[in-house]
């Protein structure tokens, strides 16, 4: 007779898989989305503003609308990853479509004409700020197999706290472990209990581990699929002093859904091993809300000329994971299979503090004739903090985020040519790595063109940006040494539409 029950448990260790540095570059990184015009000019708007997604760099942007008016875009994305693991490549592509930004905004002129302070804008913005659409696949010959996952957190637990009590289901042991004793003796648990490993000795004090199975190489095919969101709802207040300065300010909120779904398979052993095939699957589920505020300025020295600077404060995540796991080989339990996605692990509620953003822009307009603009941004990974900081598993974090991660600057180039009512555009964007050696992620590089009509009572926007990036994915966070290398190519093609009022 067949058992079927879904647990929720509160897990009162967070050492594991569910929080980690991966979680700050996760939420911490946003793609650059938003407008047909935003994206085409490479997102250099910091010392321009007069667009929604402008608001994203200097919420002082919003003053320089001359009326009323509301924007909505939306975008189709291509993913094309191509992952090589131990000299095997795959490529993956994945397409999607999806709104990814509405705004409008209320222009209120002072009928004073000598009044020093000639408008206010209030202002609000939706954007996807990120997309987490994603899939790649990697496949190869391996000399680490999966038991070394479970033999690194086995080594050191004593057998008698992993065995199954008198009338014990296997699926209540499993999440009972995880709640009372940790991610570390849920996975050894998990290991013994799916035939990967066995103790040295029956003894309940040994803490000592095997492997059972044999092999030089293995044969790992392994798939990663992503999805999700990082939507961004923003407040934004805006005034002109003169004809000289605009100042603003805005307030940033951020709703969060994120789901990983990791499939792996492993066989290729020897012949004589009493694995042949096994089978772990993890499932990883996110939700969570998160706010931070920013100030900034547009100073324009002469006719010609602009600069902008503006501060992004913290962003504060707040985040809730739960994680379900299957795993199966010739040597597993008979009952293996009620440990499935329909037994949940409930993450403690935890927090992610981003770092503040610096960002200086310089600006030319040459009348109605064009522009070029060029932003430079600023900030510092290796403040990002994982709490509460008093919990063990998010100490050994931060000290981790501390050492490997830095400072990243960004640089955004865009340019554009007015034609009587078209306008052509192109942007260019270069994003360092967040890791200090430049190696686990490289640095972004992208390029855009787009091109515009303006018709008067709106406008209508297309853009086509690319982006490359390689990453060194990890297919789990610990045994299993060797990342898979992605090149990663994104490509968006947006089109937007404006109405004036």
């Amino acid at each position: 007779m067949k058992r079927y029950f879904t647990f929720i448990i509160l897990l009162l260790c967070t050492i594991g898989s569910a929080q980690n540095i991966n979680d700050v570059l996760r939420y911490g990184t946003e793609n650059l989305q938003g407008t047909a015009r935003f994206q085409a000019m490479g997102g250099a708007f910091g010392a321009l503003g007069g667009d929604f997604s402008a608001l994203n760099i200097n919420p002082a942007g919003s003053a320089v609308f001359n009326n009323s008016l509301m924007t909505i875009s939306g975008t189709y994305y291509s993913r094309d990853n191509d992952a090589s693991y131990f000299g095997t490549r795959v490529n993956t592509t994945l397409n999607d479509t999806d709104l990814n930004q509405i705004g409008g905004a209320f222009v209120f002129r002072s009928t004073d004409n000598d009044a020093d302070w000639k408008k206010f804008t209030l202002a609000f913005n939706y954007d996807i700020v990120k997309n987490f659409e994603n899939e790649f696949s990697a496949s190869g010959n391996s000399d680490q197999g999966i038991d070394n996952y479970f033999l690194s957190f086995a080594q050191g637990v004593p057998f008698g706290s992993i065995l199954l009590q008198d009338g014990e289901f296997l699926e209540n042991a499993y999440l009972d472990i995880g709640a009372n004793q940790g991610f570390g003796d849920q996975q050894t648990f998990l290991g013994y209990y799916g035939g990967l490993i066995d103790p040295v000795s029956l003894d309940d004090d040994n803490t000592d581990y095997v492997s059972n199975a044999s092999y030089t190489t293995v044969n790992q095919r392994f798939r990663r699929r992503t999805s999700g969101y990082n939507r961004k709802y923003t407040l934004n207040a805006a005034s002109q002093y003169k004809n000289r300065l605009y100042l603003g300010a805005s307030l940033n909120f951020h709703t969060i859904l994120y789901d990983r779904l990791d499939l792996f398979n492993e066989n290729g052993y020897d012949s004589n091993s009493e694995i042949q095939n096994t089978t772990f699957d993890n499932l990883l589920h996110t939700e969570g809300n998160a706010f931070s505020f920013s100030l900034g300025a547009i100073a324009k020295l002469n006719e010609y000329v602009r600069l902008g600077g503006s501060y992004q404060s913290p962003t504060w995540y707040r985040l809730t994971d739960d994680f379900s796991q299957r795993i199966n080989s010739e040597l597993a339990d008979d009952s293996i299979g009620f440990i499935n996605f329909n037994i949940v692990n409930l993450f403690e509620a935890y927090t992610i503090k981003i770092p503040s953003k610096l960002n200086g822009s310089l600006a030319v307009v040459f009348g109605k004739n064009g522009l070029l603009s060029f932003d430079y941004g600023y900030q510092d990974f290796s403040q990002a903090e994982l709490r509460p900081t008093n919990d063990v598993g998010f100490q050994s974090v931060n000290t981790q985020i501390s050492n490997e991660l830095g400072a990243v600057s960004t640089f955004r180039l865009g340019g554009e040519y007015r034609i009587k009512q078209f306008s052509l555009r192109g942007g260019y964007r270069f994003e360092q790595s967040p890791y200090a050696n430049g190696n686990t992620i490289d640095d972004l590089t992208g390029y855009s063109t787009g091109i515009g009509y303006n018709f008067g009572s709106g406008r209508l926007d297309l853009a086509i940006s690319r982006t490359e990036q390689d990453v060194n994915e990890s297919l789990f966070d610990t045994g299993l040494t060797t990342p898979a290398i992605v090149n990663r190519i994104n490509t968006n093609a947006t089109l937007s539409y404006t109405v004036n009022f």
